[in-house]
């Protein structure tokens, strides 16, 4: 796992995200399902944080146990986001909403702020 807490604003991300959604829309959900005899299914995706391509550079100090004898000192550069990271949650929204075009799905609007809290 990244040491995210040594990350600067700014020099090391630019901008963070976490996912909410209203219990309004998901009893709405859940009501319509029962009304109309959909059939409701979840998934989890364990690594799903790993798969976020990062925009930024980003180098990180070999974890301690992992480094080769007399090579201690070389960093290596991060291709995807790992948990940890500041942007991570970002980067894996953006690839799963970029998947699910490509599927035919959109993004529905945003909850309306009065009705969640």
């Amino acid at each position: 796992m990244a040491k995210g807490y040594s990350q600067v604003k700014g020099i090391d991300y630019s901008e963070i995200f976490s996912p909410v959604i209203c219990y309004e829309s998901i009893h709405l959900m859940f009501t319509l399902a029962v009304l109309e005899n959909w059939y409701i299914t979840s998934l989890d995706i364990k690594t799903a944080f790993l798969y976020g391509k990062l925009n930024e550079e980003i180098y990180m100090k070999q974890p301690e146990g992992f480094t080769t004898q007399g090579q201690g000192s070389k960093v290596m550069y991060l291709l995807h986001a790992l948990y940890g990271l500041k942007q991570a949650t970002l980067q894996w929204w953006r690839e799963l909403k970029a998947f699910m075009k490509t599927m035919g799905f959109y993004q529905a609007l945003m909850c309306c702020w009065s009705l969640c809290y």
